[in-house]
């Protein structure tokens, strides 16, 4: 059994709010013994659709800042890894427009400024392993997270951690079942999707499609963390294999400890064998 801490939170406009209750998370899911702690997407802070990019690049901070630091020293003091999220500056600071684009010369002055949306996977040593750089950015549905926001470029590697083989990506990239598929044949079990999912009609109906949909054709455990408040719906979920809805948070900022069965991953895979029965004759 592996322990599994899932936290919904409700983030402030505040960072030094958000990390001294994220790093009470930790220390209470540390004394409680679990192996993990998911943290939600917009961890480090909440950004209003009033906040310019500008304003938003002013608290974001390079991976080696000082709210990593922090995660990577609960993470160490508690023996427990972490997944947290930050907005990361890029390696060159603020993005500067390229006027040979299609980027008019009226355009907000604001918009040079960009940052990264990331998930880190912090070790129980402190240490830091990975980082993710958000895929898709949510440029739908009267949203436009690319006025604030920088696309990644590259797929989450799948890493060792207490759930196996993990994959990681973050809220809208699960509508495109691409990524995760690419993860689970790269020898994904488990994938953590750190999200902002925001509230309105069918949305979440759509995010319990979506998250069930990735976990059933790849047969892996999809833990989902979720903000809460503001403009976010809540109900953070861990779904098993088969598509059993293990936990659901509702509308609560809490904090969840699971134990999950990695062994119910090769049970449900040998029962239901899709990724070993695709036509990989017809398609790569």
């Amino acid at each position: 059994m592996v322990k599994v801490s899932i936290v919904q939170m409700k983030s402030s406009l505040n960072k030094d709010e958000n990390i001294l209750f994220s790093q009470e998370q930790i220390e209470k899911a540390g004394r409680k013994n679990a192996n993990i702690i998911c943290f939600p997407e917009f961890q480090m802070a909440f950004s209003p659709d009033s906040q310019t990019s500008k304003e938003l690049f002013s608290i974001s901070e390079s991976i080696e800042g000082n709210f990593i630091k922090e995660l990577c020293k609960s993470a160490k003091e508690n023996d427990i890894c972490v997944i947290g999220t930050i907005y990361e500056r890029s390696d060159t600071g603020g993005f500067k427009l390229d006027r040979s684009s299609n980027e008019t010369e009226n355009k907000d002055i604001d918009n040079q400024y960009r940052v990264y949306d990331t998930v880190v996977f912090i070790n129980n040593k402190g240490d830091l392993i990975s980082r993710y750089r958000k895929l898709h950015l949510y440029d739908a549905l009267s949203f436009q997270e690319s006025k604030k926001l920088l696309a990644g470029n590259n797929i989450f590697t799948p890493v060792d951690s207490p759930l196996g083989k993990m994959g990681v990506l973050i809220c809208y990239d699960l509508r495109f079942p691409e990524l995760s598929r690419i993860m689970a044949i790269g020898g994904a079990r488990s994938l953590i999707a750190p999200s902002g999912w925001v509230q309105g009609t069918m949305k979440e109906d759509h995010w319990l499609t979506m998250c069930k949909a990735r976990s059933i054709e790849n047969g892996v455990y999809l833990i989902a963390p979720n903000q809460v408040g503001n403009i976010f719906c809540g109900r953070s979920l861990i779904i098993d294999p088969f598509g059993i809805v293990v936990l659901d948070m509702g509308n609560r900022e809490d904090m969840e400890i699971i134990d999950l069965n990695i062994k119910r991953i090769d049970s449900v895979r040998n029962d239901l064998p899709l990724l070993k029965n695709r036509r990989t004759d017809l398609y790569d």
